[in-house]
């Protein structure tokens, strides 16, 4: 596996394979390897010749209280990781390589912003966005894999894709959970072993509503009102929001009539976990 900090040789490389009709796959992410993302590596490199993976932690997407200098960071072992997997160029660029002095455009989607993460987190989107916007543009991919845990993320990207005309089709994966069904996440090692049994509650809370609606609970606010019951069992867990909304507009719903998804995020002791479930009526 060839890794590469510069981003002129990685556009060089991407472009030499575009030259010899190579299908470039491509997965961004900010490092410190989990199960998730090593699924998303091996899909990409089954569907595609050439793959590459990104490790870089965006300063743009956080916020000045948030954890950009304790976010966790390994990057001898993500190499090896990328590597077992197959993965063929690490693109592991330096800040001062993507953000240089003077540096001033950044790119922003405007309405999918404007609630849920985007509200607690401002800002956020437009550092995501303008990060991917340049990784696609040095790595041009054809495939570019996202998980959809960041499931606001994941929608955000494919607005922008579709908006800005850009020529890379998105993959959405599944999420990829714990045996107990805690959604995979690098934040996950925050948690000490008290607030990680406590962290299982945020699944269960998904199930509970599924299985409310299953039981003919399908108003929102009776579903929102199943999950905060269950969050609120565990005395570890501070709920930040629960919203039942439309999976392409993420505007929220007032009953689900065919097909919805719960977005959630609570803290956790320091950390701030964030899960997806869909909600589905049955034919």
């Amino acid at each position: 596996m060839k890794v590469i900090k510069d981003p002129k040789e990685m556009q060089h490389l991407a472009l030499d394979a575009r030259r010899q009709g190579k299908i470039i796959g491509f997965v961004p992410t900010m490092g410190y390897f989990h199960s998730g993302h090593l699924s998303l590596m091996r899909r990409c490199r089954k569907e595609c010749d050439w793959t590459v993976v990104s490790i870089f932690v965006n300063p743009l997407q956080f916020g000045p209280r948030e954890d950009l200098e304790t976010y966790p960071r390994d990057l001898d072992r993500d190499l090896r990781l990328a590597a077992e997997v197959g993965i063929d160029v690490a693109f592991v660029p330096e800040e001062k390589a993507m953000y240089p002095p003077e540096y001033q455009t950044y790119v922003e989607v405007t309405q999918l912003t404007r609630g849920l993460e985007g509200f607690y987190r401002p800002g956020h989107f437009r550092g995501v966005t303008t990060v991917v916007l340049k990784l696609f543009n040095i790595v041009q991919p054809d495939f570019a894999y996202f998980g959809q845990k960041d499931y606001q993320q994941l929608k955000v990207i494919e607005r922008m894709v579709q908006d800005l005309n850009i020529p890379v089709r998105i993959v959405a994966c599944e999420t990829v959970r714990e045996p107990d069904g805690l959604a995979m996440s690098s934040r996950n090692v925050y948690l000490n072993p008290d607030e990680r049994r406590a962290a299982r509650v945020l699944y269960r809370s998904l199930e509970a509503a599924r299985e409310a609606l299953k039981s003919g609970t399908t108003c929102s606010a009776g579903l929102k009102a199943v999950i905060w019951g269950v969050l609120s069992r565990e005395q570890m867990i501070r709920p930040q929001y629960v919203e039942i909304v439309d999976p392409e507009t993420l505007e929220p719903v007032d009953r689900v009539e065919r097909r919805a998804v719960v977005l959630l995020a609570a803290f956790v002791g320091q950390a701030r976990l964030i899960d997806e479930g869909f909600l589905e009526m049955e034919p």
